[in-house]
């Protein structure tokens, strides 16, 4: 198999080929004799919670709290039906759910150890020593399927951390465990973050179902993971930002910046309001935010300036450049034009 082969490596084999031509294109340029070390940006230091995390956890908690606080009035007055029995059950529903997720992946699943997956293994192990975490949280492969995905949770005094297959089988010169360590690193932060708390997740039952509010507090707790995956591995963030945008294989072909770019150029109320409704921010915002350690990631406007990175997380602004998809006038065939941006 040469280092085109579209073949998945197989995991905890190193692919020779490729990693020849990763050590040839992240070296380091030459160093003059008037460069110097840029100290580190701000997001670029220990992570560090996204400043809209906070307030929007108070919020949803209160709205918990008020929504329980009115059932349980309705209950007192004798008006009740089964959706308010549902949700004053909601503590012993949200454990069995916990306790049957964390089964899935220890009866289905393959548990990263020295011996299987190394490689993942070593990742969580050095991830949960550097966030400062008292225990090694559990992980396990899961078959993917074609999805790339990740999640991290837990169940009583247990954190784990599941990730699916498809993300150990990067193949060929798209090989790159660099993305895996930013991605692993980023489920591990939600755990180091408190996200996956029993009594959090519970405190935010009802309120993480409104529409806008609760979606606005799940992105500011992935920009937070986000922090902590680009701690652990920042060279890992063009690679992983290309791997959840074009898959496992078209990782390579993804440019970074222009892809970041975008976030500047796409606009409009539908591309505005798919990112407020989402879970997860849009991936250019989330690519733009990655890119550019100086401020937090955006939450309900898009970034503004078009920046390149010069090292430790910071950024200068760049003349923006046209459309990543504009060509000039009249070099298409046929009399082509492309059509006018929304």
């Amino acid at each position: 198999m040469d280092a085109q082969s579209p073949i998945p490596n197989v995991p905890g084999v190193s692919d020779s080929h490729a990693d020849a031509d990763r050590d040839r294109t992240s070296a380091p340029p030459e160093s003059g004799p008037g460069a110097y070390w840029l100290p580190p940006a701000q997001y670029a230091l220990r992570p560090r919670l996204h400043p809209w995390e906070i307030p929007m956890l108070v919020l949803i908690v209160a709205i918990t709290l008020i929504g329980y606080l009115v059932i349980v009035w309705l209950v007192v007055l004798g008006q009740f039906s089964e959706y308010f029995l549902a949700l004053l059950a909601a503590p012993l529903v949200l454990l069995l759910i916990r306790g049957l997720t964390y089964a899935q992946p220890r009866v289905n699943g393959v548990q990263m150890t020295p011996t299987q997956f190394p490689e993942g293994y070593r990742i969580v192990v050095e991830a949960a020593a550097r966030y400062g975490l008292e225990y090694v949280p559990d992980a396990y492969v899961v078959l993917g399927n074609g999805m790339i995905n990740a999640f991290a949770s837990g169940h009583g005094f247990r954190r784990y951390v599941v990730v699916y297959s498809d993300l150990f089988e990067v193949g060929g010169r798209a090989r790159d465990p660099e993305a895996l360590e930013f991605i692993i690193g980023h489920e591990v932060g939600h755990i180091a973050a408190g996200h996956t708390s029993y009594w959090r997740q519970l405190a935010t039952v009802v309120g993480m179902n409104i529409p806008l509010i609760g979606a606005a507090l799940s992105r500011a707790q992935e920009y937070t993971a986000d922090n902590y995956g680009y701690y652990t591995k920042p060279r890992g963030v063009p690679g992983a930002m290309g791997v959840l945008s074009a898959g496992k294989y078209m990782l390579s072909a993804v440019d970074f910046d222009q892809f970041a770019d975008r976030a500047t150029h796409e606009r409009g109320f539908f591309t505005w309001a798919v990112n407020a409704l989402a879970s997860h921010p849009v991936l250019t915002w989330r690519a733009a935010a990655l890119r550019d350690r100086t401020r937090a990631g955006a939450m309900l406007f898009r970034p503004k300036a078009i920046v390149r990175g010069v090292g430790s997380g910071n950024v200068v602004p760049v003349p923006p450049p046209p459309h990543p998809a504009a060509v000039t006038p009249g070099t298409l065939p046929n009399g082509l034009e492309m059509p006018p941006k929304l």
